[in-house]
């Protein structure tokens, strides 16, 4: 599967951004989706991951609260909505895929990347 992340850009502290990934190939639905973030100097860090089978939705405590992720299978296609954005969520998100039912917070479980949006949040 190729993913491709869109939405970045440039905002205020306290705006909002909406991220999407696209994603071609088949069986999208089964594929355990999430989002990354890396700022400079940093590790890559997990942000949040939704199961293929949908229902929760895992969230990094950092981002708890004002980022909420989904998905439209029938468009192939994870959003993530994050409101209150702060200096510290400056970073590029990647969004990742996982053949898989289970959600991971550690990068290396996930196959797929996209190649990353640039996220810029000035205080």
């Amino acid at each position: 599967v190729q993913l491709q992340a869109s939405g970045g850009g440039s905002v205020q502290a306290g705006g909002s951004l909406r991220l999407s990934c696209a994603a071609s190939g088949r069986a999208f639905s089964r594929y355990t989706m999430a989002w990354f973030r890396q700022a400079p100097g940093k590790e890559r860090e997990f942000v949040v991951a939704i199961p293929w089978r949908g229902g929760n939705t895992f969230y990094a405590d950092s981002v708890k609260g004002r980022f909420a992720m989904s998905r439209d299978n029938a468009k192939n296609t994870v959003y993530l909505q994050m409101n209150s954005l702060k200096a510290e969520d400056t970073a590029v998100y990647y969004c990742a895929a996982d053949a898989g039912s289970t959600w991971f917070r550690q990068s290396r479980h996930y196959n797929y990347w996209g190649r990353g949006t640039q996220v810029t949040v000035s205080s």
